[in-house]
């Protein structure tokens, strides 16, 4: 398993969408399993196939908590076939927009269709944290960031900071300083 490097907002290619998977082959799962692997290394609990530059419907997460036991996911084409009426709101960040939060509002309770690792259709019912996080997911495969529920403001925002941040970064790897890696897997869908 290879570790794949995370694109982070503002980058165009999050902003794409993806396009199906004509069928679950060895390639889609090693890209399944590098994606994996990169997002435990993260560390995340959600990571969708364009985060990591491929624009292609594939989706991997684990939120193994106390109260959710998914083990790890391995999703293609996942769409939701269902949602309930009634919202919730969690405190969301991602991978590709490091260390900001906000509060988005999403459907409680979702119905999720997809392929798994085999090829093979799938449903999974979800509420909570799986809810929300397959949510946040495929949304990235339609190149729609957890920043664009917020308002404009807000999102302008973290958008001028991550700028900001990267050109440290750049200007901190050019001079030979190593970059600090944010810790933060309970929001880092």
């Amino acid at each position: 398993m290879a570790l794949l490097p995370i694109l982070t907002a503002p980058d165009p290619r999050l902003k794409k969408k993806s396009l199906p998977v004509e069928a679950v082959d060895d390639g889609v799962r090693q890209l399944m399993d590098d994606m994996l692997a990169t997002m435990y290394d993260a560390p995340g609990i959600g990571l969708a196939a364009p985060q990591v530059g491929v624009l292609k419907r594939v989706v991997v997460l684990d939120i193994e908590r106390e109260d959710t036991k998914t083990g790890p996911l391995f999703m293609a084409n996942p769409e939701i076939i269902d949602a309930s009426d009634e919202d919730a709101s969690y405190e969301e960040g991602c991978l590709s927009v490091p260390e900001h939060y906000s509060d988005v509002v999403r459907p409680a309770k979702v119905t999720v269709r997809y392929l798994d690792r085999e090829g093979k259709t799938q449903e999974i019912a979800a509420e909570g944290l799986l809810a929300t996080c397959l949510q946040h997911e495929i949304d990235h495969l339609d190149g729609i960031l957890f920043i664009d529920h917020i308002s404009a403001l807000k999102r302008n925002m973290i958008l001028r900071k991550l700028l900001k941040a990267r050109k440290e970064k750049e200007r901190d790897e050019a001079e030979g300083r190593p970059s600090v890696k944010a810790k933060d897997p309970e929001h880092a869908l």
